[in-house]
């Protein structure tokens, strides 16, 4: 129990009525009390996205800081649901929610590369020297292993020694395109991610 006085007590009551009234007539610290914190995300950019991870296709809300500038190095710094999409409405499982992480890892591969045969040493090559050397080693054995007809005459159009595997965050329309391609090509080979 707090022992105090009568003259201690009116100490007490008259400094802190005089404290007070002071702050009240502006004679407060005003860059302690008046500064507001702002919001992280204020300044930051919002980009609609699909979460890699499965078949579900979760929509993500990402925010990255960096406005295009000379010297101004563009990063994601929040991710969250999306509420508007119509899959996930703003919600994400755990390995969504960890996006964050797995865009800023240290091990996260940012190139293609490519290690040619017998070789032990991975080289980084540009986006199109990969793709047209996707597309060169496609056409190469599709025109080697194409079969037109079988051996009693009937016309068939495969081509056996390929696959696809398409991608499972994709819209129903996606997913049409992306069979009639492949079976375009004559590939029997075909499946989507969502299965597996």
């Amino acid at each position: 129990m707090l022992q105090m006085s009568r003259r201690q007590f009116l100490k007490v009551s008259a400094s802190t009525l005089a404290g007070s009234s002071l702050a009240l007539m502006g004679f407060s610290p005003d860059s302690a009390l008046a500064e507001v914190r702002q919001y992280k995300l204020t300044r930051t950019t919002e980009t609609r996205n699909t979460c890699p991870y499965c078949s579900v296709g979760c929509g993500i809300l990402m925010y990255g800081l960096g406005d295009g500038a000379k010297n101004a190095q563009p990063s994601i710094i929040h991710i969250e649901g999306d509420p508007d999409h119509p899959v996930n409405r703003g919600t994400l499982c755990p390995k969504g929610s960890s996006l964050i992480d797995f865009i800023h890892s240290p091990s996260r591969l940012l190139y293609p590369e490519h290690r040619a045969a017998g070789s032990n040493e991975w080289r980084r090559i540009s986006w199109d020297e990969a793709l047209d050397r996707i597309a060169q080693l496609m056409k190469e054995d599709r025109d080697a292993n194409f079969v037109a007809k079988t051996d009693d005459g009937k016309t068939v159009n495969r081509w056996l020694t390929t696959g696809m595997l398409a991608a499972s965050a994709g819209s129903n329309e996606v997913g049409y395109l992306t069979h009639k391609v492949a079976r375009s090509m004559g590939l029997l080979a075909f499946d989507n991610q969502a299965r597996v």
